[in-house]
């Protein structure tokens, strides 16, 4: 018998029609494909597609979605900074009536107010899933160069999600053709979002809501401040991560520079600030603990500071401001890296008699010296002196700091070297007599 069952042609066709397929290209024709180039709204932070800017509440991230808007615009500069190209903007601002929007520009522009006529606003759109992708396409064809939408906020676009999805896939799903649309007409699509409560560990990842969101977007930039300033943090497929670090003043956002550069300047002058003011050398802790900061990263940054010359090693551990070094006294003939620096290793202290300079809070273990005499010479020696009737001549070697109850006092110290051990503590050493 004869199972086969014959169709006619156009019901074959229409059937096969049907038939999910996946459309496939070799590597070679892929390679050999000429593509546009990247659209940029702002370079370096929002570029074509889908764009979420998110931050905790009243922190200012309408102020630089308006920032933003204005700029593209104009043709000016966004965050006071970076320079964008000109073209039509609609902002769909679902939080704030006509009366607020009109506060706010006058507040940016309190004398004459720039041709903002490529801007356009509205307070009141469909859902997403009832009519948001069709009214966006009839913007897009009303105007001459289509460049940026900002949604503020995504919450009041956003329908329900479905009970048979978890969280992660009903958000994907839901922002999934906004992305879509914004990536195949080549606009900027910016939604502003919250972050949750208490954060997280990367601020990119404190996107209120599942991880759907932040997946689906093309950029995710997250707007926060903390002890360090306000950081604006960037990631996505087409822009390299920063972290830029911005300044609020009168409703205007400005680029201050790359958040790591700037906020290492500013801990270093921190740290100056405090050793200037205090008269004794300080430890890590002590400086943590004056500043509000973290432990680790003072100590982080004090190594960087020494190294370059920044503060001034003390002991085993303890920092002075440059400008705070004490008095060594008149060392006479010093070589040129010894003179001036003081900083050694904790001992016991002793008392080296003299009254022709001060020596510091210096002890002094191993010296050469001229018992009875009044002037000083380098060719005698006494080791090991207790300085009970000697003066000083030569000081061989000094290993620790005191706390000055001795005040040892030389007056002609000559042919010192300062040699950094292992630990890059400092020893006065000099050559053997």
């Amino acid at each position: 018998m004869n199972d086969k069952v014959i169709i006619p042609l156009d019901e074959y066709e229409r059937r096969q029609a049907k038939r999910p397929r996946i459309k496939r290209v070799d590597t070679n024709s892929l390679m050999s494909k000429e593509f546009e180039p990247i659209r940029w709204t702002v370079p370096g932070y929002v570029p074509e597609g889908f764009s979420v800017l998110a931050g905790r509440q009243k922190l200012g991230k309408t102020w630089l979605a308006m920032d933003i808007a204005i700029a593209v615009a104009t043709g000016g500069m966004a965050m006071g900074a970076i320079e964008v190209e000109k073209g039509n903007v609609l902002y769909l601002d679902l939080e704030n009536g006509e009366r607020r929007i009109q506060r706010r520009i006058a507040t940016l522009f309190p004398g004459k107010l720039p041709d903002l006529s490529a801007l356009e606003w509205a307070t009141e759109t469909p859902m997403l899933d009832n009519g948001l992708i069709d009214a966006l396409d009839d913007w897009r064809l009303s105007v001459p160069n289509p460049r940026l939408v900002v949604i503020d906020v995504l919450q009041r676009i956003k329908p329900a999600g479905k009970a048979s999805r978890n969280s992660y896939e009903n958000d994907y799903s839901i922002w999934a053709p906004l992305q879509k649309w914004a990536t195949e007409h080549g606009i900027a699509v910016l939604g502003l979002h919250h972050t949750r409560k208490g954060g997280a560990d990367d601020p990119l990842e404190a996107l209120s809501g599942s991880n759907g969101l932040s997946a689906c977007a093309d950029t995710t930039l997250v707007l926060d401040r903390d002890g360090n300033g306000t950081t604006l943090y960037v990631r996505g497929r087409d822009v390299d991560e920063k972290e830029t670090a911005l300044s609020f003043t009168d409703g205007l956002w400005n680029i201050l520079g790359d958040a790591n550069k700037v906020r290492t300047t500013d801990e270093r002058r921190a740290i100056l600030d405090v050793l200037a003011e205090s008269d004794e050398a300080m430890s890590p802790s002590e400086i943590a603990s004056a500043l509000g900061k973290p432990l680790g990263n003072i100590k982080k940054m004090l190594f960087v500071m020494t190294k370059a010359d920044e503060v001034a090693k003390e002991g085993r551990g303890r920092y002075r401001h440059p400008d705070n070094i004490g008095n060594l006294g008149n060392f006479g003939n010093l070589s040129e890296e010894s003179q001036g620096k003081q900083q050694v290793g904790e001992a016991a202290k002793v008392t080296a008699p003299g009254t022709a300079g001060n020596l510091g809070n210096f002890e002094v273990t191993k010296v050469t010296a001229a018992p009875g005499t009044g002037n000083l010479h380098s060719g005698k020696k006494v080791n090991e002196i207790n300085g009970d009737s000697s003066k000083v001549t030569k000081v061989t070697k000094v290993t620790g700091v005191i706390d000055g109850e001795g005040q040892p006092n030389v007056s002609d110290v000559s042919d010192v070297s300062d040699v950094l051990d292992d630990d890059g503590l400092s020893d006065f050493l000099m050559n053997p007599v």
